[in-house]
């Protein structure tokens, strides 16, 4: 379960984007769905993501920020043992909107189409 308690409580601030952006940022890339994300590659390659606000807004109960995330994946061989491809990264992009609920600071995500 994902929680945002940082950026719900800095909505109405200066610094909410900031804030929003570090701590998505700091999500386990593991409970996003950056594989379906993937574009030019196999597998999330295990490296940081970064991330850029592209829009929010406010629904009743429910914050909606809409996100550009940057991320690395990778192209992976036959894991044979005379396999010459390397392993190499590919850059990767996708869009998430996060929807959080301001009175909880639950959080759910879903990839938007690309």
């Amino acid at each position: 379960m994902i929680k945002l308690s940082q950026t719900t409580r800095a909505f109405d601030s200066a610094d909410f984007k900031k804030i929003a952006k570090e701590e998505i940022q700091n999500i386990d890339p593991e409970f996003l769905p950056l594989q379906q994300g993937l574009s030019h590659s196999s597998y999330v390659a295990d490296t940081a993501i970064s991330v850029i606000i592209l829009n929010f807004n406010e629904e009743n109960d429910t914050l909606h920020i809409k996100t550009g995330v940057f991320y690395s994946g990778i192209i992976a061989g036959c894991s044979c043992s005379d396999d010459p491809t390397p392993v190499d990264e590919q850059n990767e992009y996708c869009e998430l909107q996060f929807e959080i609920n301001k009175k909880t600071a639950e959080t759910s995500v879903k990839l938007l189409k690309n």
